[in-house]
């Protein structure tokens, strides 16, 4: 996937799943295109460890499951996140 469709991707996971999570969330926009970016990785892990059931490091196409994934992955790695930090802003 080229770096074009990462940064659109990053982008809209990133959004979404910041509008889903419950609280506010600082960063702007570089923070939400890294948090999209983090979470197609994890997403995209998460599916590769569910249906064949090995661990590899892999991302989410840019289609709607890909978004999907995305998005999922970029919620946890939010939880993730201010489970280590504490609930400050980003």
């Amino acid at each position: 996937m080229g770096i074009l469709a990462w940064i659109v991707l990053g982008l809209i996971a990133g959004a979404i799943a910041k509008a889903i999570y419950p609280g506010r969330q600082g960063g702007g926009i570089l923070g939400t295109l890294l948090l999209g970016i983090i979470g197609a990785f994890i997403g995209g892990t998460l599916h590769t460890l569910l249906t064949t059931g090995s661990f590899a490091l892999a991302s989410s196409g840019f289609s709607i499951g890909g978004v999907i994934l995305a998005i999922i992955g970029a919620i946890i790695a939010l939880f993730v996140y201010y489970a280590i930090a504490g609930r400050r802003t980003i």
